[in-house]
């Protein structure tokens, strides 16, 4: 699986991927990235990429020459790039659309910057908008790293242990149960007393009836979703 990351600031990406697990699974060539700057292909005799409102209005906006350019010189090495871009009115990026997409062989995503992109561009070019939560932030790098790592988690073979996937949180619409490690007591607070009785099917339900607990009380908005 290959993502591609168009952005002016390749340096906020990359270095996320220099350590720990997606470390290990791009030197295993189980998926890769590469970094397209739109400055790269403005035809503007200084390079320059952002341009002002029609209509006016605070802010610039990344023009439309340099991003289509880009995005078609990604679309004529992969013509089935599935294109993503990260906007306020996209719809909420969940566990559920990561496992999704991770079976994609060619993903694109789109970082914006300053004001955003010309809405002609995601018209045509854009297959899915998301967004990340209702907060702003200056560019579009973090949320697609964001995404990035959530879909690279489900890609087979990049986690150590596949198996912890089936117990992480917003699997059947529920939070993860509480876990723990030794000591058995710490400043007098103890791991639950069936944990240590090796009964795995007792610990097993006991898990699963604190992941319901815990959702019902942290994310309520959930539990509609885990009881039907």
């Amino acid at each position: 699986m290959k993502f591609n990351f168009i952005t002016l600031f390749e340096n906020l990406i990359k270095p996320y991927f220099d350590d720990s697990i997606l470390k290990r699974a791009l030197d295993k060539n189980l998926f890769e990235v590469d970094f397209i700057n739109p400055r790269d292909f403005s035809k503007d005799k200084h390079k320059k990429v952002d341009d002002y409102m029609i209509g006016g209005g605070a802010g610039l906006l990344i023009g439309t020459q340099p991003l289509s350019d880009a995005i078609l010189n990604i679309k004529n090495k992969n013509p089935n790039t599935h294109i993503i871009y990260l906007t306020p009115v996209g719809k909420k990026f969940t566990q559920i659309d990561a496992k999704r997409l991770s079976k994609k062989d060619n993903i694109t995503f789109i970082c914006g910057r300053y004001e955003g992109i010309d809405e002609r561009v995601i018209e045509k070019y854009v297959n899915e908008v998301f967004c990340v939560g209702d907060f702003i932030m200056t560019g579009g790098e973090l949320g697609a790293l964001c995404m990035c790592d959530a879909i690279c988690r489900n890609i087979d073979g990049v986690l150590g242990n596949a198996n912890s996937l089936e117990v992480e949180s917003f699997e059947n619409s529920l939070l993860e149960a509480p876990s723990f490690t030794k000591p058995n007591i710490f400043e007098n607070l103890s791991v639950p007393s069936e944990f240590l009785k090796g009964n795995h099917g007792k610990i097993s339900a006991l898990k699963n009836q604190m992941a319901r607990l815990k959702t019902n009380y942290f994310r309520p908005d959930l539990k509609d979703n885990h009881e039907k």
